[in-house]
Order: structure tokens, then sequence, then C-alpha cells
């Protein structure tokens, strides 16, 4: 088995914002790549969806540009609904069988994690484009593995990470495109999903979920910051927490955590705090916060559903000790609604889950096969989402050793 120092030769150059033609609101919210959402296309995108729950909840049926051809899931009843949900009338009982349809030209993967760079890989040698849910892989060896299947096929590759493409997060790309946080010097990410033991079993089976190391689950709180400001995780710190229980035991991973914190380094220089926690008195949350020397910007923290916006100035106040200091402004935010924007078109103008991400997620895979260009979320951007909780896990069962990231940038 490789080691992280077998990855050190992977090139640590940084790849080129796209420069796309065109201005507008979509111009100002993504720091590299722009929703071609004004271009006109006659083309439809032939799609299959495989896996019968995250897969259900997208509306690739709605877009414009797409037509889903076929669905397929291991169960006969999940196979049933993802027709029924896409308007399909064809199903496969398996990946592989679906892989076989000639007019079936992408795919998203909406599969178990651990399967993910497998059904990614086969479907890519397959010659479909893909879309696959997160995280992109499980191991380094996989991560080394997808991108080199992409590079091979030169097909197109995305991976739907809500984070990206949430509310607040499209409102602080916006922030950052336009310089208003001033120099970034500190962040944090947290996923707080407790009770997911409750899914750790099904009919007395064993699934893919139970013992689930959190940081091999990372991306939802590491987009927060590298779709934002393009930065990489390149140094990481790890620390977990478990209690000896009994429901821990026997899991497949062999992880003894039910929490883990990671403290990050960045090529930014910028600390990164992320946490993932499954277990404990915790409010639910994905949320984030940026903060810089002009302005930070700090998601609800489960008290209230309240943005907060805090600006530098020069006030005059006194803290609660009455010593006097600049005081800087407290501003309540209020998150536009962007799906109801022009980045979207006409069908996908509506709420949808996580945030408000699904129609953007759908939205992006199938425009970018449309436009022939690289989707925001491509092989190298989710790759730097997911490596680092990969090393970050590793870091924590070495008693938070110090740890580099290798890079899967080109």
């Amino acid at each position: 088995m490789k080691t992280m120092q077998d990855y050190a030769g992977f090139s640590e150059s940084r790849r080129k914002f796209l420069k796309m033609a065109g201005a507008g609101t979509a111009a100002l919210i993504t720091p590299r790549f722009l929703f071609a959402s004004s271009a006109q296309s006659s083309r439809k995108v032939r799609v299959g969806i495989i896996g019968g729950r995250f897969g259900l909840g997208f509306y690739f049926h709605e877009h414009p540009n797409c037509i889903v051809e076929a669905v397929s899931d291991l169960r006969e009843d999940r196979r049933q609904a993802l027709m029924k949900t896409y308007r399909c009338q064809k199903s496969y009982p398996s990946l592989t069988t679906l892989l076989k349809d000639k007019k079936v030209e992408a795919v998203f993967i909406a599969t178990p994690a651990p399967d993910h760079a497998r059904h990614v890989i086969e479907s890519l040698r397959a010659g479909k484009h893909v879309l696959c849910a997160v995280p992109a892989a499980m191991t380094l060896e996989e991560c080394a593995q997808i991108r080199e299947a992409v590079q091979q096929t030169g097909l197109t590759y995305m991976m739907a990470e809500t984070s990206v493409y949430r509310q607040g997060a499209i409102s602080a790309k916006k922030f950052f495109k336009e310089g208003k946080f001033g120099t970034i010097f500190s962040a944090a990410a947290e996923y707080n999903h407790p009770g997911l033991d409750v899914l750790f079993f099904e009919e007395g089976k064993q699934t893919w979920r139970h013992g689930l190391p959190p940081l091999l689950y990372p991306t939802h709180c590491t987009a927060f910051l590298i779709a934002v400001t393009g930065a990489r995780l390149t140094h990481v710190s790890g620390i977990g927490w478990g209690d000896d229980s009994k429901a821990l035991q026997g899991n497949p991973y062999n992880n003894p955590f039910w929490n883990e914190t990671a403290f990050f380094k960045t090529d930014q220089n910028i600390p990164f705090r992320v946490e993932v926690n499954w277990k404990g008195a915790l409010m639910e949350a994905e949320r984030a916060e940026w903060r810089g020397d002009k302005m930070s910007f700090y998601y609800p923290d489960g008290r209230n559903n309240q943005f907060t916006m805090v600006k530098a100035a020069e006030q005059q106040g006194r803290d609660d000790a009455g010593f006097e200091h600049t005081k800087n402004i407290t501003e309540v935010y209020e998150v536009p609604e962007w799906w109801q924007t022009d980045l979207l078109p006409q069908p996908l103008r509506h709420n949808s889950g996580h945030e408000g991400s699904h129609t953007f997620i759908t939205h992006e895979f199938i425009d970018a096969i449309v436009n022939e260009r690289e989707p925001e979320v491509n092989i190298y951007e989710a790759l730097a989402y997911t490596a680092p909780g990969i090393v970050a896990h590793q870091s924590a069962l070495r008693d938070g050793e110090y740890m580099a990231i290798p890079s899967f940038d080109k």
C-alpha cells in the first residue's frame, strides 16, 4: 500500500482561473467559473440516475437541456421511485447493466460512499460523463485512481458538493470576489449530524454508515473555504473523540471516533478549523465562518437563523469591563434567494435540498457538458475537498500527529 510520501511528486501548481466572456450576477459570484445560463442550446444530455435514495433529490427532468434516459438501483422499490420522480420508463437492476445503454451519455452516481471511486471509474471507462455524490473517495489511492481515469478519458467529472451552492456560500463567493473580506485571516466550518447510529443497521444488516469516520466525510466543511477562496489545505492535525461505545464495535473502518476535529494549514496562510460530529448534545448544522480584516461573515449557529456580517469600523466603544476600544459594526445579513435569479434556467428557479443547492448542482453539471467546459467542482476541486479529511483522520488515529496533505492538482 502506498503512503502519503508516494504522492509527494504531484505538482503543486495551481489551476488558473478560467476567463469567460460575460458579466452580470454570475461574474461576481463564482471565483473560477461562470454559469452559462444565458446560452441557448437545443442539445439534450441523456442522463442515467443510479441510487434510489439521495438520487431522488435532484431535478434533471426539469432542465431544458436534459432527458432522464434511465435509472438504476439494486432494489425494485427504489427503481420504481426513481422512475416516478424523473418521469422515466426505463430502469436497470445495476449500474453495470445501465452503462451498456448506448443512449445514456452521462450518469449521476448516488450510491454508498465506499462505492464511489469504483463506480466513477467504471462509468468513465464506459464512456460516460459523471456527477458523483460526496465524498469523491475514501483513500488516497482511490483519489489517484479517479484522477487518472478522468485525465485519461477526457470526460466531464463533477462532485455534487452542496456546500458550494448553499445560498450563504454563494453570498460568500460574491463578497470574496468583490474584495469585501479584505484579507481572510482565519476560517471555521462544522457539520453536526447527531443520531446517525440509527442508520448503522438496516433489516439486521450492517450498512456502510456503521462507524464511518467523521473526517472521511469532510467535504461539507472543506468546500466552504476552498470554493470561496481557492485555498488548498496543505497540513493538518486531527483529534478524535470516542466513548468505547458498543455501537462502534465491529465497524468496517476500525474507527473508534464519533466526532473529529481537524486544524488545517492552507497555502494562503489561513488557519482553518473543521469539525464533523456524529454524536452529542449538538445543534444540527452545516455552517461556516470567514473572518477578514475588513469584514467577517457568519452562518447561523443553530440558536437563530440569522446570518451575521461584522464590518471593521473606527467607532469608539467600551467593553464589559469599561475599557475603551475600537468597536466594529455588526449587522444581520438577509441572504438573497439566488435560486430565483438568472444563475439558473427558468424551470430550475425554485428552492431545493441543502439550502437551495440541488438545482444549482443539476444545472452546473448539465451546462458544463453542453458548453464543453470544466464544472466548478471538477476532479481537482473534488479531491481538494476530499483528500484533506482522509489525512486528518489518519492524524487523529496517530494522536494528532502533524501531517502533510498531498496535492492532486494538475
